[in-house]
């Protein structure tokens, strides 16, 4: 009788820490971010409880591991090209927060995979400096659709793939500064990122010439038109 009893207690106990469990991660499931068609998250959740009132408050943040908008009028989009800037538009091309950074010197369309190893390796490799920040000026916002081998033509566009962004010639894409940071460190860093590129790209120091210039100082971005004769 004294073993029964013990035996359903334990069986009660169970059912209910099982049933916590459950609708912990039911709760929980939300926050991991929206999930792609490989199985990645978009983001990393945390939940906390809001002292005094004991509310359970959810925030979610974005790594560079997960690099996609966070929201998207339409779930597909056309390929499109890589912009040629044609009128003079010096967008982009300037050093703007770091010390040091890398120019591609033709349009490219870099996946946010190969983005996101960049970064990892800069990280891996200037683990040692002190207050390393690294800017990233592009952002893969434009989805990327696949079709199998093989397949006929027809059936409409296919699935999602991956997320990518457009790059014109002439643009920065990685910035870095650090007090420990030199010259040399640093054009080794982009020197292995442009191997990634699958592009010719350049290092790119802080200077008066990479500097963003005032507005007074640069040039008309279209070109005067001039009426045939």
């Amino acid at each position: 009788m004294w073993a029964a009893t013990v035996a359903r207690n334990l069986y009660q106990r169970t059912r209910a820490s099982t049933g916590i469990i459950s609708s912990l991660s039911r709760t929980l499931q939300p926050l991991a971010g929206p999930q792609t068609s490989s199985g990645r998250t978009a983001g990393s959740g945390s939940v906390f409880l809001q002292p005094g009132t004991g509310a359970a408050v959810a925030t979610q943040t974005r790594s560079v591991s997960s690099l996609q908008p966070r929201r998207r009028k339409h779930k597909k989009a056309q390929k499109g090209r890589v912009p040629v800037r044609t009128g003079g538009s010096t967008r982009g091309n300037y050093i703007a927060f770091g010390e040091y950074g890398i120019r591609v010197k033709e349009g490219v369309r870099l996946s946010a995979e190969t983005i996101s190893a960049i970064h990892t390796m800069f990280r891996r490799k200037l683990k040692a400096i002190k207050d390393l920040k690294i800017w990233l000026r592009v952002f893969p916002d434009i989805p990327v659709t696949t079709k199998g081998t093989e397949v006929r033509m027809g059936k409409g566009k296919g699935a999602f793939d991956y997320w990518a962004c457009r790059v014109p010639k002439g643009k920065i894409i990685f910035e870095m500064k650090g007090s420990g940071l030199n010259t040399e460190l640093a054009k080794d860093a982009m020197r292995q990122a442009g191997f990634k590129l699958g592009v010719a790209s350049e290092f790119v120091a802080a200077s008066d010439l990479t500097r963003q210039p005032s507005k007074c100082d640069m040039p008309p971005t279209t070109i005067p038109f001039q009426q045939a004769k």
